[in-house]
């Protein structure tokens, strides 16, 4: 992946560095950003970190560190520099001066993995979106073709328009026509949600962190066959099947949505606004949680950040802690299913809330999950129940 070419498919040996700021959550292994450079086909080949008070406002990393990176860049042949961080537009371009070689970011990275992975029209629409207000930022590089051009006939024109006004022009009316177009997509699915509450059906979310089983699990109560991987972000595009929950006498429709990860783009966030609008106007929120992995809280909390900013924060959640067959034999919990103290992620209050422990791979579990669905299917059909007696009344 290069930030001068169109995306490639041959493997870019890369250098990953990291910058601990003193903020929470530091990948110091930058384990995150080898996983997410994988999957986007790059092969990372050296990891570097620092830690600094606050970023350079040139080079973000200081002068001193930018020559250390150069260096271990020509001992292992990388030809490209991935930042764990978002950088600035100076802050790129000063670093691939100084460099010589392509520099991108996380914020650029998880772009080029959604636009791989996009597959319907409207995930296309939104990556490109998000894709166009990100370029939009980053036109003032090292292109000659960004010089003022000649206006007038002949060669003693006077100063025209700067190419950087054309491109900005030509980005300018690419998102407002790309933001028409996802309007009526978003009409669409507002539609396609009336039509499922007229009929009265019960539905359910699934959302987590990426690469937490969200899309086995689906399969797994559904009978379906949504793409699944154990890679970062293997499905994108929301997809909604009926689930018949026997215990309540009733259906549910029941979506996979996008998976969540740290630091992501907000562009993202504005952009997938549509496809997030599902978790936001379900019933309820199956929360699903690599319970084998050791950072699980941190993810946790970085799914709340997100749901919150898309308004469905006060949104009823069971947290799934999937992956039971991967939890190590001194973690494995007493009983399948138990309450969880879950955080506010901007204000810390807490608040209880069911948890359950399956495995989506074995079918461990999902007997317990289906009857607290159908539990909570029920309850909301007795709510439907009292308010139609009160409207009637």
């Amino acid at each position: 992946m290069s930030s001068y070419d169109a995306p490639v498919t041959r493997q870019v040996l890369t250098l990953l560095v990291g910058v601990d700021l003193g903020l929470p959550n530091f990948d110091a292994d930058l384990q995150e950003l080898g996983l997410l450079a994988q999957t986007a086909g790059l092969q990372p080949v050296a990891r570097i970190t620092c830690r600094r008070k606050a970023p350079d406002a040139a080079l973000f990393i200081g002068s001193g560190k930018a020559d250390e990176i150069k260096m271990l860049a020509l001992d292992t042949g990388a030809t490209e520099v991935l930042f764990d961080q978002s950088l600035s537009p100076a802050q790129q371009r000063n670093l691939e001066r100084h460099l010589d070689m392509p520099v991108n970011d996380r914020t650029l990275l998880i772009l080029e993995i959604f636009a791989q992975r996009a597959r319907s029209h409207e995930g296309k629409l939104q990556v490109e979106l998000a894709r166009l207000q990100y370029t939009s930022t980053r036109l003032v590089r090292r292109w000659s073709h960004l010089e003022r051009q000649t206006g007038g006939a002949g060669l003693r024109g006077g100063p025209g328009e700067k190419q950087i006004e054309l491109d900005k022009r030509m980005i300018g009316d690419a998102i407002k026509r790309t933001k028409e177009r996802l309007v009526k997509v978003k009409k669409q699915r507002q539609t396609q949600r009336k039509q499922r509450d007229r009929r009265n059906a019960f539905s359910i979310s699934l959302v987590g962190y990426t690469n937490a089983g969200k899309s086995t699990l689906f399969n797994a109560l559904v009978k379906a066959r949504a793409y699944t991987a154990d890679q970062l972000f293997a499905t994108l595009d929301t997809t909604t099947r009926q689930l018949y929950l026997g215990d309540a006498a009733r259906s549910a429709s029941l979506s996979d949505t996008v998976g969540f990860i740290r630091d992501l783009p907000h562009g993202l966030i504005d952009a997938f606004a549509a496809t997030l609008q599902e978790a936001a106007d379900a019933d309820l929120l199956l929360h699903v949680v690599d319970g084998s992995n050791p950072d699980y809280l941190e993810q946790i909390e970085q799914v709340q950040r997100v749901l919150a900013e898309i308004g469905a924060a006060d949104v009823p959640q069971i947290l799934v802690f999937n992956k039971l067959d991967a939890i190590e034999n001194g973690n494995l919990p007493l009983q399948l299913r138990d309450r969880f103290e879950l955080k506010d992620a901007f204000d810390g209050a807490s608040r209880s809330v069911e948890r359950v422990f399956v495995s989506a791979q074995t079918g461990e579990g999902l007997p317990v999950l289906r009857e607290l669905l159908a539990s909570h299917a029920a309850d909301v059909s007795t709510q439907e129940s009292l308010l139609t007696i009160d409207i009637l009344a």
